[in-house]
C-alpha cells in the first residue's frame, strides 16, 4: 500500500499524518521540537504497520512561520525525498489551510495573526503581511463568502465585523485532518528542492518606508 505523508511545523509545534485509502493516522503535538521529527514519523508507521519505502508522496508546509520549525520541517522532508524513492511537495502554509474550508481555493481567504496587528492573509491566491485595517479593507472588496482563521482572528473585533458584514463562514483553523490538503497533489509540482518561505514582517515593514 502507498502511503502519502504530510508535515506541519510552520505553526505551533509539529502535526504530521500518514494516510492511504482508508487508513489515516495522524500526531499533533503543540510543544513538540523539530528534534521528534523522525520518531514521530517512525511511531506513525509502526501504528499503520507500513514502512518508510511505502510512503511514496511527502507534503510539507513551507511558511509563512516559525524560522526553526519551518528550516527543521523543510530539511527533513528534502531528507526523506533525497533517495528518491518519494517525491517532495511543498505548500505554503496558507494554501494547506485553505483546503480546510472544503471549497475551491479562490473562493476562500485565510486570516491567521502574524503578531499584535499584523496578519497572514491569502486571498485571491494572494499572500500578504497586513495590518488589520488593511485585511478588512480587502475582505470588503472582496465576494468570498469562506475564510480559515485561528483563534486569534475570531477574537479581533474589526475581523468578526466584517465577517458579519460579508456574510463570510469561518472554520477555524485546528482539529481538522491533514490529507484534507490532498487535492494540492494536482496542482503543486513535485520537487526535492523547497525553500521556506518566513515572510519576515521586518522585510515587509522595510519597503513601506
Amino acid at each position: 500500500m502507498n502511503y502519502d505523508l504530510f508535515v506541519d511545523t510552520s505553526r505551533k509545534g509539529i502535526s504530521m499524518a500518514l494516510c492511504a485509502d482508508s487508513v489515516y493516522e495522524e500526531m499533533v503535538d503543540p510543544s513538540a521540537k523539530g528534534e521528534i521529527l523522525s520518531a514521530s514519523l517512525d511511531n506513525l508507521l509502526a501504528k499503520v504497520g507500513a514502512t518508510l519505502d511505502d510512503v511514496k508522496r511527502v507534503m510539507v508546509t513551507v511558511g509563512p512561520g516559525s524560522f526553526s520549525g519551518l528550516r527543521t520541517g523543510v530539511a527533513f522532508c528534502q531528507g526523506l525525498c533525497f533517495s528518491g524513492k518519494r517525491n517532495l511537495y511543498g505548500v505554503t502554509t496558507l494554501q494547506a489551510l485553505a483546503c480546510f474550508a472544503g471549497v475551491p481555493d479562490e473562493s476562500v481567504a485565510v486570516v491567521i495573526r502574524a503578531r499584535n496587528g499584523f496578519w497572514y492573509l491569502r486571498l485571491n491566491n494572494e499572500e500578504s503581511f497586513i495590518e488589520t485595517a488593511d485585511v478588512v479593507a480587502r475582505l470588503q472588496a472582496s465576494s468570498v463568502k469562506n475564510a480559515v482563521v485561528d483563534a486569534a482572528a475570531l477574537a479581533d473585533e474589526a475581523l468578526i465585523a466584517v465577517f458579519k458584514d460579508k456574510g463570510i463562514a469561518t472554520t477555524l483553523d485546528t482539529d481538522k485532518k491533514l490529507n484534507m490538503w490532498a487535492p494540492l497533489f494536482d496542482t503543486v509540482k513535485p520537487s526535492l528542492i523547497q525553500e521556506a518561505n518566513y515572510i519576515q514582517p521586518s522585510y515587509f515593514e522595510k519597503l513601506k518606508v
